[in-house]
């Protein structure tokens, strides 16, 4: 079902100070597709204060921001996310001050809508904090539980952003892997790059360095932790964060982590199953960052209970 919303203008709040225009627009004009605001954007059609602007533009406080009639599907509002959603996500909430709030994500829930889905949790929780500048620090994928930093201001956000791209944010994952691990603590800085698989869908994979990809600088510690029969549970400390960076690692090194279908092992994920596993163990256990003040900031998460049953089961010689 589709509805008209006419010409308007949107006046931009004082914590929304800074934020890129297509940002702003996203969040305001909820149920229009990203496509039209973007196409909107680039033929002029919105402006800021009289003014044509990019979508890369960054709006300032009591800045007016004029909106032609748009035609869209209806607005997703609250109803449009079931409540059992929003029920989880507020006892996932670690943390939250003014500046930050802090989620022990739920597996199967993706970090924003799009591609198929009709929302994500940062819609999810844009509903639970109404008139809040609720914004997405990092991501996680749609199966990787624990923890996620949300910014609730500008500042919070910048501070955040400036940390990931200086590496002075620290993740510690738990994953488990297939095969039995040999030896101790080992590094794996193999750069990360999109490719695309025999099928044609785009995945990341690690290049030759001297191929000519556009590859990404990564690094990743892997510390084993235990052995699980033919499984071994490892602490995943990364330095970067790039797209599935643990996953192409793991896979890279032969020990790919249990239950992905992309970059995995086939037999190895049919073990896990049989111990109970139904999804990607891969779990966000802690991250460390300084806050907008200069603070060190700490948060973890215990190992959910769906994973700790796999272990449990694996531990048990159940196969």
């Amino acid at each position: 079902m589709e509805h008209q919303q006419g010409p308007r203008v949107l006046s931009v709040p004082p914590q929304a100070e800074g934020q890129r225009l297509d940002n702003f627009l996203l969040r305001h004009l909820r149920g229009i597709p990203r496509s039209l605001v973007y196409r909107l954007v680039r033929k002029g059609a919105i402006r800021i204060n009289g003014r044509r602007a990019k979508a890369e533009t960054r709006v300032a406080g009591g800045d007016q921001v004029r909106v032609p009639a748009l035609h869209g599907p209806a607005r997703p509002d609250a109803a449009a996310i079931p409540e059992g959603v929003l029920q989880i996500l507020r006892k996932s909430i670690l943390f939250e001050d003014d500046d930050y709030l802090v989620l022990d994500k739920p597996a199967g829930l993706a970090v924003h809508g799009g591609s198929g889905l009709a929302f994500g949790l940062i819609e999810a929780m844009r509903e639970l904090r109404p008139g809040v500048a609720l914004e997405l620090g990092h991501r996680l994928d749609r199966e990787t539980s624990g923890c996620l930093i949300l910014t609730r201001s500008r500042r919070a956000l910048t501070a955040f952003h400036s940390a990931l791209r200086s590496g002075g944010v620290e993740k510690r994952y738990l994953a488990l892997l297939a095969g039995r691990w040999q030896g101790g603590p080992r590094h794996c800085d193999l750069p990360i790059a999109r490719g695309r698989d025999d099928s044609g869908r785009r995945r990341m994979r690690t290049p030759d360095r001297d191929d000519g990809d556009a590859a990404r600088t990564a690094t990743s510690l892997f510390t084993p932790l235990e052995r699980f029969g033919d499984f071994t549970l490892m602490e995943v400390n990364i330095g970067t964060g790039r797209t599935h960076q643990i996953r192409v690692h793991a896979s890279a090194l032969g020990h790919p982590v249990a239950g992905d279908h992309e970059y995995g092992d086939a037999e190895a994920n049919r073990s896990a199953r049989a111990a109970g596993l139904r999804r990607m163990f891969l779990h966000a256990q802690a991250i460390r960052f300084p806050d907008w003040r200069g603070e060190s900031q700490l948060y973890s998460s215990p190992l959910p209970s769906d994973l700790q049953s796999v272990l449990d089961a694996l531990a048990g010689g159940v196969r």
